[in-house]
């Protein structure tokens, strides 16, 4: 017997090629139901556990927990060692970086002055939208209608942007300057 996960990964499989999930009878189809109230089972269990979800006109949608893969023990970034490749947890990427999606944005690197951050140019930084920060966090900051991505200080109680590369000076606000968000996370792709 297939077990719900083999049906959620055909799921996954149809919403990564096709942008949407599939119609009751589609699904059936998929997964190799050919019951309509097999697939409404399993829907419904799916649902259940927040792997899906409807729309308010009653169509499916990922769920919270949709894009969840699974997390191996660990790998060291040293020497090899023995390893485990059984799954601990379970992960999904967008509720690891985001808490609240109407405060969160992605925004794209451009330039090198927060290489020493691990921050590199093309990397999309995860943005929570705030109008305050603490010393030493990373900002996305606004100086007189610019933005820059800077590591937030304080000297005699102004701000100062500092760069995370020695080949550029901190700046200092004379003018308008405000604070857009706090950096909470880090989205880079390999090719």
């Amino acid at each position: 017997m297939v077990g719900d996960g083999q049906y959620l990964e055909a799921l996954r499989a149809y919403y990564g090629q096709h942008g949407v999930l599939p119609s009751y009878a589609t699904i059936g189809r998929l997964v190799g139901m050919s019951s309509k109230a097999s697939v409404a089972e399993m829907v419904e269990r799916l649902k259940q556990a927040s792997y899906l979800d409807r729309t308010p006109d009653r169509r499916l949608r990922p769920g919270r927990r949709f894009h969840e893969r699974e997390v191996a023990d660990h790998v060291r970034a040293g020497p090899p060692s023995s390893g485990s490749d059984v799954p601990t947890e379970t992960l999904s990427l967008d509720s690891y970086v985001t808490w609240d999606r109407r405060d969160t944005v992605l925004v794209r690197v451009k330039g090198d002055s927060m290489i020493d951050a691990g921050i590199l140019e093309g990397d999309i930084v995860v943005v929570t939208r705030r109008p305050d920060a603490r010393t030493g966090q990373i900002v996305v900051a606004i100086i007189d209608g610019e933005f820059t991505l800077k590591r937030l200080a304080f000297e005699r109680g102004r701000p100062v942007l500092r760069a995370e590369n020695r080949a550029y000076s901190p700046l200092r606000p004379r003018g308008g300057f405000e604070i857009f968000g706090v950096v909470v996370g880090l989205v880079r792709r390999y090719p």
